[in-house]
């Protein structure tokens, strides 16, 4: 009886320590029957949340690049010192976020060509920019700035003039008006 009983703890403890070794195992397994430490959806979940806010992350900078340029700044600028646009969009005026996938904005070396959401307390519309310029390491120069409000009119903020490029004029409602058409 004695030799069962020692053979029988003797068992018992070989498979306590085969059931150790096996929880040991378990673990660091952080899933029971499976070879991988992560289950294949949790890692398909944490790669779509990763490339979903890489997408975004892209599309945050590449607006911020376009809103930091020079094209830009001086399309702001014009349209902010336009008092009819300012009249017709009212106060404040609002810009939005370009729409990327929109095939009319378009930026090269030479050419950048944009549409802006813009918005005021009147009215919404797009302002359509043209800008150029001679080379990859030159200044960016306007050629056009238009806002199109929602209900189709259309105010022209700024026209390049001149045959070179070297006489630039704001646009203005009236051409009579004694100061002239205002010169940079």
């Amino acid at each position: 009886m004695s030799m069962t009983a020692h053979s029988y703890g003797w068992c018992l403890g070989q498979l306590a320590f085969a059931d150790f070794e096996e929880s040991c195992a378990m673990m660091w397994q952080k899933y029971p029957g499976s070879r991988q430490s992560v289950p294949l959806g949790i890692k398909v979940l944490f790669g779509g949340v990763f490339g979903a806010g890489s997408f975004a992350l892209v599309y945050y900078l590449i607006q911020k690049f376009h809103s930091r340029s020079l094209y830009y700044k001086l399309a702001m600028e014009q349209l902010q010192s336009h008092p009819k646009a300012q009249e017709a969009l009212g106060p404040p005026l609002n810009i939005h976020y370009l729409k990327l996938t929109d095939r009319e904005n378009f930026v090269d070396i030479a050419d950048a060509k944009l549409k802006i959401p813009v918005s005021g307390s009147k009215s919404e519309g797009l302002l359509y920019v043209r800008s150029s310029r001679g080379g990859p390491f030159q200044r960016w120069h306007l050629d056009e700035v238009f806002l199109e409000l929602k209900d189709g009119q259309q105010i022209p903020v700024f026209k390049l003039s001149g045959e070179n490029g070297d006489e630039v004029k704001k646009s203005r409602d009236d051409p009579e008006d004694p100061a002239g058409p205002a010169c940079f």
